[in-house]
């Protein structure tokens, strides 16, 4: 760890000890408030209902934003996030504003927490805590994660090409593995299968093989026990719930046993024991974000392994069906020479969506994304827009108009990643002084990072604004039908438009003409709550022109309780704006809006009449 990051970290802890000496970090005044800028149903506690996620008004919510971070996974923070809290701070405070986002899966470090068997690291968990509070405070929903990748970086030696992150030290020093060697590797995900150290080691952690996996589990218990214990009830209801294990894989297989044997056998029992660990450490209410066998919708053959969690029977809403998706055929610059185009991941999404739905619970997309650097980073723009689209409707955008009941749920998703050191990272790689590496994500190769900070110390995106920061439904007052989002991003100097209002709506199309713009349809179901669009910081409040049942506007007016058509500022205090609808508490009632940028051109009233004419027998004769 450098010298200015060593005191960081040492002033967090410093502070949080003065916390604790007058009554805890969770009791503080200013952690008891709820975030800035809340309105009456905002920061309620999340469940799974069905195949999705619903707050306590029963409106079904759509988790949106980013991982933080892959700086967990090095050393010159401890394994933490960030280097302070007030770094947390201008990275949650970005997150909202810039990225659109209202989530994050927030990395933590097994072998950071016990880096001796049996002691857990409460110094460690204090300072993740503060950290975790700054997103929180934002604002934000939080789902922690145990992160491993090729399961610790102490299976690999000084002068090694790679690295990992999870198991502790101890864990590595009681295996006996031999020296790690991948052979013929190309990227550094092929030490998963390929390096046997990696393979030994994580067979004998699902195996339990001296207590390794016992040892984890209980970790796991005291660090949500903690969590619960030091985040206030607000800030705690905020937490969707916890990512066991990230990416596993089953190292090597007992003779006779199969990948989808080994989920149902092996990995099944392992997510319901730490199901248990969750009950005990006063989590009942959350859900486990479960994930499958990381190659189960791998898009090369060769890759694939037959999983899903297909032999687990009904999760209900104590698990969530958690996966990730990268296009490795992109990734490899071989078997997808050309970029993604529309409906590119139509198929994939839709499939975990289905698996989803069989399983009986909510699906979320935990990671996703591409490089952004490299000989690949050309495709970026194309696939990012594709995974997007695919995370808002399972139709491709040029059929969308045509067969919008086709839609499914929206799905939540938090892309890979959001690291504010981007290019900016001081790590001894495997502990080497020799390599020290500050390019990228500092980790293996990889760049991926949607966010750095320029030299004023100012977050920056480092992809399309566009892309990034999109309307989405954060909460629907009923059942979502259907929804789509026009980001008009673009792949250089060209804007990519891959959902374009037919000419049979000709008033629609003239008023969105070549901007932005989202669509929502839902049936009412007795909520009294609002329903609540993202509005990305491109769509100005005065050029916002929204269309729907409820009325037309361009330019919504502050919120005021029972205002058909509003805008407000989201919760957190970060300057990030949302949409909100209240329709009346029934029934069964059809309900559209589409909200349009319209900053071009300010559409008259007669225009905006004439496309909710056209929106209403477009929405009645699909619905």
């Amino acid at each position: 760890m450098s010298m200015t990051r060593r005191v960081a970290l040492l002033g967090t802890v410093l502070a949080l000890v003065t916390a604790l000496a007058f009554g805890g970090a969770g009791t503080s005044a200013a952690a008891t408030s709820t975030p800035a800028d809340s309105l009456w149903f905002d920061g309620t506690a999340l469940t799974v209902t069905g195949t999705g996620f619903t707050d306590s008004y029963g409106r079904q919510v759509v988790l949106r934003g980013y991982n933080v971070s892959g700086e967990t996974k090095l050393e010159e923070n401890a394994g933490l996030p960030f280097a302070s809290v007030a770094d947390a701070q201008k990275s949650a405070t970005a997150l909202r504003a810039l990225g659109g986002g209202n989530a994050v899966r927030f990395l933590l470090s097994w072998a950071h927490a016990e880096p001796v068997r049996g002691q857990v690291d409460t110094a460690y968990l204090a300072a993740a805590t503060a950290q975790m509070q700054a997103f929180l405070d934002a604002g934000i929903r939080v789902y922690p994660d145990f992160h491993q990748d090729l399961y610790s970086r102490y299976l690999f030696n000084a002068g090694s090409w790679y690295s990992g992150d999870g198991a502790p030290k101890w864990v590595v020093d009681a295996g006996g593995y031999p020296a790690e060697y991948c052979g013929v590797c190309l990227f550094w995900g092929q030490n998963i299968t390929q390096n046997a150290a990696v393979t030994q080691a994580t067979y004998n952690f699902w195996h339990n093989t001296g207590g390794v996996q016992d040892a984890f589990l209980t970790t796991a218990q005291t660090t949500m026990t903690y969590l619960a214990q030091h985040l206030t009830s607000s800030e705690f209801a905020e937490v969707a719930g916890f990512d066991p294990y990230n990416e596993p894989h089953f190292g090597t297989l007992d003779s006779g046993q199969t990948s989808r044997s080994w989920e149902q056998d092996v990995l099944w029992p392992f997510y319901q024991k730490f199901r248990a660990r969750m009950d005990s450490a006063g989590w009942t209410a959350k859900p486990a974000f479960v994930e499958p066998n990381l190659f189960w919708n791998a898009n090369l053959d060769f890759q694939k392994q037959e999983g899903g969690l297909l032999d687990a029977g009904t999760l209900g809403p104590r698990y969530v069906f958690n996966t990730h998706f990268y296009d490795q055929a992109a990734i490899s610059g071989i078997f997808m020479p050309g970029n993604a185009s529309d409906g590119q991941y139509a198929t994939n999404f839709g499939t975990i969506r289905d698996r989803a739905a069989a399983s009986g619970t909510a699906a979320v997309v935990s990671e996703f994304g591409h490089p952004l650097s490299g000989t690949v980073a050309g495709k970026a723009p194309t696939v990012l827009k594709a995974m997007y689209q695919a995370l808002d409707s399972r139709v491709k955008g040029a059929d969308w108009w045509s067969n919008p009941q086709a839609s499914g749920p929206v799905l939540s998703g938090t892309q890979w990643q959001w690291d504010i050191y981007n290019d900016r990272h001081h790590e001894l790689m495997n502990g080497n002084p020799d390599k020290v590496l500050t390019a990228d994500d500092a980790w293996n190769d990889e760049d991926l990072s949607a966010v750095a900070l320029d030299d004023s110390g100012t977050a920056v995106l480092r992809q399309d604004t566009r892309l990034l920061d999109r309307v989405y439904p954060a909460a629907t007052a009923g059942n979502t039908l259907a929804f789509t989002y026009e980001d008009r991003s673009r792949d250089g100097s060209t804007t990519l438009t891959w959902n374009p209002v037919p000419s049979s709506l000709p008033n629609v199309s003239s008023l969105v003409g070549t901007g932005q713009y989202g669509l929502l349809v839902c049936r009412s179901s007795c909520i009294t709550a609002p329903t609540e669009l993202h509005l990305p910081a491109s769509f100005a409040t005065a050029s916002t022109t929204v269309v729907s049942d409820l009325g037309t506007v361009t330019g919504p007016s502050a919120y005021t309780a029972g205002a058909p058509i509003a805008a407000a500022a989201e919760p957190g205090g970060t300057g990030s704006r949302r949409l909100l609808l209240t329709a009346p508490a029934d029934s069964g009632t059809l309900h559209y809006a589409l909200v349009a940028n319209t900053a071009g051109a300010t559409p008259s009233a007669a225009l905006r009449a004439a496309a909710q004419s056209e929106l209403a027998a477009w929405a009645s004769n699909h619905f």
